[in-house]
């Protein structure tokens, strides 16, 4: 097969031209997008074309769509215009004390759940630092990783059904768990509660992912409750009042309500049986590391945790706690 030579005749300004029609979907909204005529895109795409030595993008009637040699440019086009503006990020800093950006991609749980303590205590700390958030599930999340278009990903691990060359990081669990408010009549003894006396009582679910959910009816199976449960809602906020204005129980990964139990709120009702481990943690790329912003966010991330775990309200990962000191140091270093 001839070589390309790719490294010396490929130019930033073609890579752009391949991301805004993946983006846009056609010639003549990329055209607009990158302010230049349909004429010159239409060129640069060509030239693109010769260089690479294939066709990237397909004609149809609602505009154009990448080949499978296509979706490969795209790839470089994102990592590579990726990587610019982080230079770019990092260049703004010299010379300053505080600033720059980091992008974050989070799971849904986390999202309501350990992020925003994580990110009040990176506002207080380093009020200069900006951050995009992109919610997703990991299957959303991991392609945007694979283009540095996030740093990092944050939340609940799965384990990948084939190996991708990221590297995961246990940093605590969430546990599916009961929650009710602090002064509920079923806290009123100290040991666990029966599972007659979860029976009960009405529960008010969360609608979740999937996987959450099935984590959810896992739980219930086991306590031996229902899963026929007649309120259900995708509200936070809706589940949040009526645990703290009745006495409702819900089941749910438990720091999904973090900060109410840290204020005192809501407590975690101490169950018959262990809940089935949940680690949760990083997703990060292999090899890089992280911008100052990004390591600025995992500090605070790890300070949060740090006091949840001191409230007892999450514990380490089993696969953490078995860590020697080189593997720790290792592991903080990356932070």
């Amino acid at each position: 097969m001839p070589r390309r030579y790719l490294d010396q005749r490929l130019k930033l300004p073609l890579l752009r031209v391949a991301e805004a029609l993946e983006v846009h979907g056609s010639l003549l909204k990329a055209s607009s997008a990158l302010g230049v005529g349909q004429p010159a895109l239409t060129r640069s795409l060509q030239e693109l074309e010769e260089i690479t030595g294939t066709r990237l993008f397909e004609r149809h009637a609602r505009g154009v769509r990448p080949t499978e040699a296509g979706q490969v440019i795209i790839r470089l086009a994102r990592r590579v215009l990726a990587e610019l503006r982080r230079a770019e990020e990092e260049l703004d800093l010299v010379g300053t004390a505080e600033g720059g950006s980091v992008a974050i991609g989070v799971l849904p749980v986390a999202a309501v759940g350990v992020l925003p303590g994580a990110l009040i205590r990176l506002k207080q700390r380093h009020p200069a630092i900006q951050v995009r958030l992109q919610q997703g599930r990991t299957e959303e999340l991991l392609p945007l990783l694979a283009a540095r278009e996030v740093e990092m990903v944050v939340g609940r691990l799965y384990a990948p059904a084939a190996p991708d060359g990221f590297v995961r990081e246990a940093l605590w669990e969430e546990p599916i768990s009961v929650l009710a408010r602090a002064d509920h009549p079923i806290l009123a003894s100290a040991g666990p509660v029966t599972k007659e006396e979860l029976a009960r009582q009405d529960l008010v679910l969360p609608t979740v992912s999937q996987r959450v959910g099935q984590e959810i009816e896992q739980l219930l199976s086991l306590l031996g409750l229902s899963i026929n449960v007649q309120l259900r809602s995708s509200s936070y906020g809706f589940i949040r009042e009526m645990l703290l204005a009745t006495d409702c129980l819900s089941v749910m990964p438990r720091l999904m309500m973090a900060g109410d139990l840290l204020r005192g709120a809501l407590r975690v009702v101490p169950l018959p049986i262990p809940a089935p481990p949940r680690p949760a943690g990083l997703i990060l790329p292999a090899g890089l590391q992280p911008s100052p912003a990004a390591s600025a966010f995992l500090a605070c991330l790890r300070a949060h945790l740090a006091e949840i775990a001191a409230r007892g309200l999450a514990d380490m990962p089993e696969s953490d706690k078995s860590l020697g000191r080189s593997d720790r140091t290792r592991a903080a270093r990356r932070a």
